[in-house]
């Protein structure tokens, strides 16, 4: 019989452990026995639609499309022979994924892995191309003494 809270509503008891539901929407029992095959995955933290299921399919996915969208810029204008530029332009594309994972609650197909973890590897990722890019010779925009000291002492000993 269903245990009755404070005011008066019936609680049902549950008896064994129960996980998500299957395909028919009921209720699968578990084991704590971890399982031989993977069957499903749990979808990552904010994958979810970033628009409404009503808008078309692109427009569910802006975020992701954002940040293609500008790669493949910066692809095209590597292409055309501006290579810093193209570089910037795709490292930029990167921290703007970090940025739109970190602000936005449902980012779509951007969503891979954990929040934290989406994070971290579009803005590191994202952060060492662009410096990178900074120091694409020839006439380099950022110069960092300590590496041509690190790079001589590497090639003479």
């Amino acid at each position: 019989m269903p245990a009755e809270d404070a005011r008066g509503d019936a609680e049902p008891t549950v008896r064994d452990a129960i996980s998500a539901p299957d395909a028919s929407g009921r209720p699968r029992r578990v084991t704590r026995r971890f399982p031989l095959f993977t069957r499903d995955t749990a979808r990552p933290e904010g994958g979810g639609r970033a628009a409404p299921g009503g808008a078309p399919a692109p427009a569910r996915q802006w975020p992701l499309l954002t940040v293609v969208g500008l790669v493949a810029l910066g692809l095209l204008v590597t292409a055309l022979d501006a290579f810093r530029a193209g570089t910037l332009i795709i490292g930029l594309a990167l921290l703007a994924g970090a940025v739109l994972r970190w602000m936005l609650p449902d980012v779509g197909m951007l969503a891979v892995r954990s929040r934290f973890t989406d994070i971290a590897t579009y803005g590191v990722l994202g952060l060492a191309i662009f410096l990178l890019a900074l120091m694409i010779q020839p006439d380099p925009l950022l110069k960092l003494p300590f590496l041509k000291d690190i790079l001589h002492f590497t090639l003479t000993n």
